[in-house]
């Protein structure tokens, strides 16, 4: 299967998941974000060698993965970019470290111990993004976004690039079975095609977007997102005051 196809499957997937009849997904998605943008800023905020509280701050993605019913394979797939990155970094950082003494071993194990504490920091950073996408929609997510005053541009920005991004890869699907199909048994894309291709492919892409914009300004888009506004119940206050606690408890005394 084409990597394109395979995007754009993996995007209609994840679509998928957040449009589903679950509880979590129905949580308000103020309190969603507040525990994700907390549980990241604690998470990074650990030393090299806090290796008791990092261990303990997995509750937090064992809990939103198994009773969220989602895929630790999914979500450790999603980070397979990333993850070479963290292992560069992680294996270069002792040599950065001017901490680490290098007397009868330790700096050996205490480098192997900053990298693999390096590289679980960005695990559980990528896990926890994770987990909120996939239990929350764009929609959701933009309106959180703007209770807690993020300016509207950038909101706008974001849900539009999200909205793009699926528009964008329809075309490059189409252009790119057209192109198979005047060229079976080839393997890839010519070279020589290469220009005219992705000419062809922003200029559909941005008549489709002009289309769509069409239809927003019908409907009423006048620069600015405005979300209706949804209701509060119990558990969407006690759920991120309680996990927002233990994190913090977790943070402080161990």
């Amino acid at each position: 299967m084409d990597s394109i196809e395979k995007k754009l499957l993996e995007l209609n997937k994840i679509q998928d998941i957040q449009q589903r009849n679950h509880w979590m997904n129905s949580l308000h998605p103020l309190g969603k974000l507040l525990i994700s943008v907390i549980y990241i800023f604690l998470v990074t905020s650990l030393g090299k060698y806090d290796i008791v509280p990092l261990i303990l701050m997995s509750v937090y993605i064992i809990f939103s993965f198994i009773i969220g019913e989602l895929s630790f394979r999914e979500g450790i797939y999603r980070m397979r970019l990333i993850l070479p990155l963290l292992i560069f970094v992680g294996i270069f950082n002792p040599f950065l470290d001017k901490n680490i003494v290098m007397v009868a071993g330790y700096g050996v194990r205490g480098g192997i111990i900053s990298m693999l504490t390096l590289v679980v920091k960005g695990l559980y950073t990528v896990l926890a993004v994770y987990a909120l996408i996939a239990t929350t929609t764009i929609e959701d997510i933009c309106y959180a976004l703007r209770m807690i005053k993020i300016p509207k541009i950038i909101v706008i920005v974001i849900m539009l690039i999200y909205r793009y991004i699926d528009v964008m890869s329809g075309e490059a699907d189409r252009i790119y079975t057209a192109y198979r199909l005047r060229a079976p048994g080839q393997k890839g894309i010519a070279y020589k095609f290469w220009g005219a291709l992705v000419g062809q492919w922003l200029l559909r892409s941005m008549d489709r977007a002009q289309v769509v914009y069409e239809s927003m300004t019908l409907r009423g888009f006048k620069g600015d997102y405005i979300p209706t506004k949804k209701g509060v119940n119990a558990i969407d206050v006690i759920y991120p005051i309680a996990w927002i606690t233990v994190l913090t408890v977790i943070r402080i005394f161990f």
